[in-house]
């Protein structure tokens, strides 16, 4: 809807019904130290034309992720999206209700909850999953406090590999719960370093893989010692696309999954909105938050969809909830099915492979390029590597040259004294022509 300001003849037509002599009057109870006399700096205002120019040049100094060489990721991948994913979440049998509670009205949205659970819970190996979470570092955090209640322990140990920003979001709702969390200092390859940290009161072990450095692990050791001692096992993802290359965090004894799906189906954005993806084992489907679709039938043996093991009150009755997080991401678990469904299985490998590939071409490149150094020893599509100097200033230089150079992890955690490690990706939207201009502008600029 549109902003059409009232007139002065409006407004002096609305005080005369209310009794009021001015518009100051409405605001005499405010003390007059508390007012403002002039107006503040704000732009006045202006006509729709003149609004659109201002915001189109406000638009124009950013660069779109497409506009050359780039190689972010760290958490959040620039993939191609199809064009029919932008149609097909337009289709009104699709976007019926947004909260689906009267499934009488809603089975569109249902279904397409229900086929999302099914594809996630493929896609990592285990059980059941719910119908999406915000994005991965909340869904993180609910992973453990899942594992407080399971366990009935009030310990968390996370690994040196664990994204900085999961980290910090899952010890802001651990506080809140009285819950200890044993964060271990940012390491490239050190995910089994958690083993030796597991006692009798710990709830759960997290670690990522793979890890925010790019390194992969098979995390099947660190299930087994967790399990030994009574402990759950909470695997993290970032790049949803490495399941297709990649074993499955089922396959590897994890208790709980959790992961960031941006990846499939879903544009860098700006940032968000994103969606969490959260799976777990069947026997502990009553401690999993947030929404869970099932099928059934009607009064008429006809297949349906509803939602399940969660009524209304749980979200409403909040010391009885799982969670304090009372929607999803239902937009973005749309267009990641149908993202998903147009690859289909041999698709995603496909995919996979092809982001694989990439990586190695780049990692090949930058092996070339003296005063660079290659950290991650197994990889999927991203790397971490030493740069001379500060990772930061070399980052902004190379914007001068068109390259985009990927993540300073001293972005993500400017306390871990790793201000040279510099982190870069690459996808199916990398070219060799890409990777061969970020491996001329590095060598430039570290050369003088």
């Amino acid at each position: 809807m549109r902003y059409l300001p009232l007139t002065p003849h409006d407004r002096a037509q609305m005080l005369g019904v209310i009794g009021a002599p001015s518009i100051d009057d409405l605001f005499r109870d405010v003390p007059a130290a508390a007012r403002a006399n002039d107006l503040f700096d704000l732009p006045l205002h202006a006509g729709e034309l003149e609004v659109e120019r201002e915001l189109g040049q406000l638009a124009g100094m950013n660069r779109p992720a497409g506009a050359g060489p780039f190689f972010c990721g760290a958490g959040a991948y620039r993939h191609h999206v199809p064009a029919t994913v932008d149609h097909v979440i337009q289709r009104s049998e699709f976007l019926t209700s947004y909260t689906p509670y009267q499934p009488e009205i809603a089975q569109g949205t249902l279904q397409v909850l229900f086929e999302f659970q099914t594809q996630v819970a493929a896609l990592t190996g285990l059980d059941v999953a719910n119908a999406s979470m915000y994005d991965g570092s909340t869904a993180c955090a609910e992973a453990v406090m899942m594992a407080q209640r399971v366990t009935r322990r009030e310990k968390a140990i996370l690994s040196g590999g664990l994204h900085p920003h999961y980290a910090a979001t899952t010890q802001t709702i651990a506080h809140a719960e009285g819950m200890e969390i044993l964060r271990q200092s940012a390491a490239i390859d050190a995910e089994a370093a958690v083993i030796d940290a597991i006692d009798a009161e710990t709830a759960c072990v997290v670690v990522q893989t793979p890890n925010v450095f790019g390194v992969v692990t098979d995390v099947t050791r660190i299930a087994e010692a967790a399990h030994a001692a009574g402990a759950l096992l909470v695997v993290v993802t970032t790049e949803a696309v490495s399941f297709g290359l990649l074993k499955s965090p089922g396959e590897m004894g994890a208790d709980i999954a959790v992961a960031e799906g941006q990846s499939i189906g879903n544009a860098l954005n700006y940032g968000g909105p994103y969606v969490g993806l959260f799976t777990c084992r069947e026997k502990l489907v009553r401690q999993m938050p947030g929404r869970l679709c099932g099928e059934t039938v009607d009064a008429e043996g006809r297949r349906g969809f509803v939602l399940t093991l969660s009524t209304r009150e749980q979200h409403i009755r909040r010391e009885k909830a799982t969670s304090n997080i009372c929607t999803n991401s239902g937009l973005c678990a749309l267009a990641f099915t149908i993202h998903l469904s147009l690859l289909g299985e041999t698709g995603l490998r496909q995919l996979a492979a092809l982001n694989h590939s990439r990586a190695r071409e780049m990692r090949d490149a930058l092996a070339g390029v003296a005063g660079v150094e290659i950290l991650t020893p197994r990889f999927f599509n991203e790397i971490a590597v030493r740069v001379p100097g500060d990772a930061a200033a070399l980052v902004e230089a190379m914007l001068a040259d068109g390259v985009v150079a990927g993540v300073p992890y001293s972005r993500l955690d400017p306390h871990a004294g790793l201000d040279d490690i510099l982190l870069l990706a690459a996808t199916e939207t990398t070219t060799s022509d890409d990777i061969r201009a970020l491996a001329g502008a590095l060598a430039m600029r570290i050369g003088r």
